[in-house]
């Protein structure tokens, strides 16, 4: 699985005009399943983002996570985060999972963000076309592969 972590002072996703998740400040989680991506993917995943140190503490340092400053967290689903351009400028998604196999990898990637996090969390809806509105704080921007965990 594919994140890319946007730390936020304040978020929106809207479909069709219409609010579906809202946040103060946290992270906004940009979030893509890969074929053959697991649950142990997910955990992982959800485990590296709530503990990830990207907030100031007093000095300024990046020593808080956002557990440590009672931040919020709003997911949207995007399979675009596995494009490959690598032939022609058209990008090829096959490396995408279909979403009979994303969609229980995302669910379960939720409900264990829930757990880590304490509190619930925001979404999008997977599959949907969104629009994301947000104000990046810093601007501080991650981007995490299950598959790369370094």
């Amino acid at each position: 699985m594919r994140a890319v972590v946007q730390r936020v002072s304040e978020a929106e996703v809207t479909i069709d005009g219409a609010a579906v998740g809202s946040i103060g400040r946290g992270l906004v989680v940009l979030v893509g399943v890969e074929v053959g991506d697991t649950a142990a993917d997910a955990g992982w995943l959800a485990g590296k983002i709530v503990r990830l140190r990207i907030f100031p503490d007093a000095a300024g340092l990046f020593d808080r996570s956002v557990i440590d400053v009672g931040g919020e967290v709003l997911v949207v689903s995007q399979f675009t985060l596995h494009a490959s351009t690598a032939r022609g400028n058209r990008p090829s998604f096959l490396a995408a999972a279909r979403p009979e196999e994303a969609i229980p990898l995302y669910d379960s990637f939720l409900d264990t963000l829930a757990v880590q996090l304490g509190r619930p969390v925001q979404c999008g809806r997977f599959g949907a076309a969104m629009a994301v509105r947000l104000v990046n704080d810093g601007p501080v921007t991650i981007p995490l592969d299950s598959r790369r965990r370094e």
